[in-house]
């Protein structure tokens, strides 16, 4: 069974913990059995006081705040900032807690080590849990789409500092939010469908927002964006020197009880004086006009048969794409974004749960993860193996309320 850190040193705090205990209690009954307890109860604290000072600068999510800002720093960057349990869990209340504090105007979020923001959500744990039935499937998706809406509903500007690679859970953090800021080093994507997933994390609202059929295309492909193809896809607001953003941290640090306004203000100075690829086209405005026809269709079916009858090199290129995908996963998408683009962030992520749960229950999603992540053979064995059959029926299934286990925001 896989245990965070603090529930594995909960379960056993002798064997974890090694406690020294007075040298004299054996055969000794000067020391009662209550006064042992608290005696071991004291030990407990002040070894977990020990870790808490030893682990303090090697926190994997550090939350300040400095003047008039909060700010949380992902700090896994070996793992690419990607979030698990425990930082969920402390980011969530943090942010809640800074929404409520009168002396608190901004929200920032940023990731350490100079790659990532954020590259997803940390999947080898899930699938680990997934296989033995441990209660992470539930409590990993509840955690991470609570704190997608918290952020989502955030009454205090929220600026994510998005440098870096920016996948699946790290744009859950970010896109949500009031600003993005994005750079020349940003890489976007949502590849959920060639790990037997779908494009969670609120993908069911914002990807249908985005201009013409692009978050169709994003979702069902996993195409990566990068640089100020980003800001032009309009998933980041706002575009900035990654050298810059030092200087912009402090200038945001620095205001004094701003408005979004002023905020959005100091973000546009920085975003105007920036020249990088400011001459380059969009990467997709070529095919824009092929991708909102290509991609409009109304099932997974039509949409391949559009590509195959298309036959330029673009839409070879997506094809050969999507037969590498599961097609489990292509259709939940296909139908997530079409009822997403309706639908509130709430029910967004309602649905989305229910959808994860579904995946958590199916071969695809452990088979993607070997594929991809563990083995990195790349060829993964979908089941089933063809569009075809994957059944309306089943499909349907997956979207039903779960009752009681639907997800509580």
């Amino acid at each position: 069974m896989l245990l965070p850190p603090h529930a594995a040193l909960l379960a056993s705090p002798a064997k974890q913990l090694h406690l020294q205990m007075p040298s004299d209690h054996q055969g000794s009954s000067s020391l009662s059995l209550p006064r042992l307890r608290a005696l071991n109860r004291l030990q407990v604290i002040f070894q977990h006081l020990k870790m808490s000072k030893q682990t303090d600068s090697a926190a994997e999510v550090l939350l300040e705040k400095k003047g008039g800002a909060g700010i949380i720093t992902l700090n896994r960057p070996k793992a690419l900032n990607a979030l698990n349990l425990p930082m969920i869990q402390k980011i969530y209340p943090q942010i809640k807690t800074w929404e409520q504090d009168p002396e608190t105007f901004l929200i920032i979020i940023k990731g350490t080590g100079g790659k990532a923001f954020c590259a997803g959500g940390d999947i080898r744990a899930i699938t680990e849990a997934g296989k033995v039935g441990d209660k992470l499937i539930q409590d990993f998706f509840i955690g991470e789409y609570r704190l997608n809406n918290a952020i989502g509903t955030c009454k205090k500007p929220y600026v994510a500092l998005i440098d870096g690679i920016t996948m699946g859970g790290g744009v859950g953090v970010s896109v949500h939010g009031h600003f993005r800021v994005a750079t020349e080093k940003t890489v976007f994507a949502m590849p959920e469908t060639a790990i037997g997933l779908f494009p969670d994390v609120g993908g069911g609202y914002f990807l249908p927002r985005l201009s013409g059929k692009i978050g169709y295309y994003l979702g069902l492909t996993g195409c990566r964006l990068k640089g100020r193809d980003v800001l032009r896809a309009g998933i980041a607001t706002h575009f900035v020197e990654s050298e810059k953003l030092p200087a912009l941290e402090k200038d945001l640090i620095a205001l004094k009880s701003p408005s979004k306004e002023k905020i959005a203000d100091l973000l546009n100075s920085y975003h105007m004086k920036c020249t990088i690829d400011q001459e380059k086209e969009f990467a997709l405005d070529e095919h824009m006009d092929k991708i909102n026809s290509l991609f409009s269709a109304n099932s997974m079916e039509e949409i391949v048969k559009k590509l195959k009858q298309d036959g330029s090199p673009f839409a070879m290129k997506q094809l050969e794409t999507i037969n590498k995908m599961s097609p489990t996963s292509l259709k939940l998408t296909l139908r997530q974004l079409r009822e997403g683009a309706s639908m509130s962030l709430q029910e967004v992520l309602r649905m989305e749960y229910r959808l994860s749960q579904a995946c958590m229950k199916g071969h695809d999603f452990y088979e993607g993860v070997r594929a991809v992540l563990i083995d990195k053979d790349q060829s993964p064995k979908w089941k089933p193996a063809a569009l075809e059959e994957v059944s309306d029926e089943f499909v349907d299934n997956c979207f039903k309320p779960l009752g009681n286990d639907d997800l509580k925001l």
